[in-house]
């Protein structure tokens, strides 16, 4: 099953800035309204392809955390991490961001990788029910927040 949910915006800030931001995942947490930041893993400070983070999420009175994986690192285009459980990669996580007259457009973009019984698990989990009409909610938060974070 794969599912794609996207959302873009027009941000006024330089690719490179907003770059700067979506690839600091500990600040996550600044503009997400699940992801709680987190920390890199296995010695890394930083993305970079094949690199691990350990994130932290939240969701009403549920937690829990994480392993993600960066499998797109194109400086400052686009930004890709899959969401790694029981040694597959289950969903990606990416952002594609393009220079505009006026700054850029960053879009965001959830690609559900899960077989159908996973939503299940995820419900246990997350509290969530649907989650690609959760996540597109979401989505729209953080870039919301990441603009404005972008422009100050």
């Amino acid at each position: 099953m794969t599912n794609l949910v996207s959302v873009t915006r027009d941000i006024a800030a330089s690719p490179e800035k907003v770059w700067a931001l979506v690839t600091d995942l500990p600040r996550m947490g600044e503009w997400s309204p699940e992801n709680q930041g987190g920390t890199w893993a296995k010695g890394a400070t930083g993305p970079a392809v094949g690199v691990r983070f350990n994130g932290k999420n939240k969701n009403g009175k549920k937690a829990w955390s994480t392993s993600v994986e960066v499998n797109v690192y194109d400086a400052p285009k686009k930004f890709s991490f899959g969401l790694m459980a029981l040694g597959k990669n289950w969903c990606d996580w990416i952002y594609e961001i393009e220079p505009t007259a006026t700054g850029c457009r960053v879009t965001h973009s959830w690609d559900d990788h899960r077989a159908s019984w996973a939503d299940f698990l995820g419900k246990l989990v997350s509290g969530v029910s649907n989650r690609a009409t959760h996540n597109r909610a979401n989505m729209e938060i953080t870039l919301d927040k990441l603009a404005a974070a972008a422009v100050s």
